[in-house]
């Protein structure tokens, strides 16, 4: 999957709207977030790992690394 599908089910699965996560990340950042500029960087792939755990931080979520494969 993609970081714009997750992101967008997220979205859907917590009936929020981007422009709701771009208000929560101006607010928390003081940053100027648009859903315009957001939307645009998920069209893009140009979200920023930073941006991404915000994002997930509003919606109640937290990024982890998991290993897919034991160490060798």
């Amino acid at each position: 999957m993609s970081v714009r599908r997750d992101i967008k089910v997220l979205l859907a699965e917590n009936d929020v709207s981007i422009t709701y996560i771009a208000k929560e990340m101006s607010k928390l950042t003081g940053k100027n977030y648009s859903r315009s500029n957001l939307s645009q960087k998920l069209m893009r792939s140009t979200l920023k790992y930073e941006e991404a755990k915000l994002i997930a931080q509003i919606l109640d979520y937290e990024l982890k690394f998991v290993r897919t494969k034991p160490l060798i």
